[in-house]
């Protein structure tokens, strides 16, 4: 069976300007109606170059509890680099259909790599308006070039360098993360996984939408990784859950968005967020973010850590290994 891709809806809609029904959003979730419209409280940016190291942990240790999100910038990742991996990324979308294919999801896979539309299941089945590229990046030992695009010839090598230099950004602020919890620097990265966590990229494609204020691009919903390091482009549409509100995040040029995902949530015991975040799109620009998530091993087990629980602190989290959790998650069955 043929998936009809998004990319190709969007061509066919902008003419008639009207979307398919299964792309209209219930009311309770329609962006023209819930997007907070007032004075917008600034998602924290921690800059990673301040020599302060324990006010670089106090911001970023407040932003976890507080939102579950932040945006970090001197991060070292280099600026031209982030600009190579959106370049190569956007020539892969720009590609025909027949070549994007190539590296399509196979229909029977209980992964989610390749090229994609369709992610999860919506009770309402409604669809988003999106399509994807997962690939994992690292540890070499779990990628698999297949899903990886020959075109543009570049791809590969920018992504292997984008590998190194967002593992290490990563573990940096999984360092933070465990000393602001008290614990040693490597807490959490051996709750993850240590070596054996998987980097898994997603590049995302919202193209143009006739009704941007009915559409999602990506409903509300938390990451199942440890934590996520996105990059956008230009075109805003990141929306964060905070009290009682969905609120637009700002672009900052060359910064990255870190989420808080559940594992973390789980291994901290719930005292870091995880982020409740959405996606909009635009009438006239396509929308585009690189998200990396980072994640145990399928078979790793992740519950809260033993030192952060005692009988004044019990585990609020039921241990799963990572790949009984995405299954559940994702189909919507219980967690505790």
């Amino acid at each position: 069976m043929e998936v009809e891709r998004v990319q190709d809806i969007s061509s066919s809609s902008l003419l008639t300007e009207a979307i398919p029904l299964e792309f209209i959003r219930s009311e309770k979730e329609q962006p023209a109606i819930t997007t907070f419209r007032g004075p917008t409280p600034a998602i924290p940016v921690v800059d990673l170059s301040d020599p302060d190291e324990e006010s670089v942990r106090r911001a970023v240790v407040k932003a976890s509890e507080e939102w579950g999100l932040f945006q970090v910038v001197n991060h070292g990742i280099p600026t031209e680099l982030i600009r190579r991996l959106q370049d190569v990324g956007r020539k892969f979308f720009e590609l025909p259909s027949s070549e994007k294919e190539s590296v399509a999801k196979p229909e029977d896979s209980q992964d989610i790599e390749g090229y994609g539309t369709k992610l999860q299941k919506d009770p309402e089945g409604k669809k988003a308006w999106v399509d994807h590229l997962f690939h994992r990046i690292w540890p070499p030992s779990c990628v698999n070039y297949r899903f990886w695009p020959k075109n543009p010839p570049e791809y590969r090598e920018v992504n292997e360098e984008y590998a190194m230099q967002v593992k290490k950004l990563s573990e940096t602020l999984l360092g933070i993360l465990s000393e602001g919890l008290g614990l040693k620097r490597d807490a959490l990265r051996e709750g993850l996984g240590g070596e054996m966590a998987e980097y898994m990229m997603k590049i995302n494609y919202y193209p143009p939408c006739p009704r941007p204020d009915l559409a999602l691009g990506v409903p509300a919903h938390t990451d199942l990784s440890g934590i996520t390091l996105l990059v956008p482009n230009e075109v805003p549409g990141l929306q964060v859950f905070k009290d009682d509100h969905w609120f637009d995040a700002e672009y900052i040029p060359s910064a990255v968005i870190v989420h808080i995902g559940d594992q973390i949530l789980r291994l901290s015991n719930g005292r870091y967020k995880n982020v409740l975040h959405r996606t909009t799109v635009d009438k006239e620009k396509t929308r585009m973010s690189w998200p990396v998530f980072l994640e145990p091993p399928r078979e790793k087990i992740v519950g809260p850590l033993p030192e952060l629980t005692g009988d004044d602190n019990p585990p609020k989290f039921k241990p799963f290994t990572f790949k009984d959790y995405s299954y559940r998650k994702l189909n919507k069955l219980p967690l505790d």
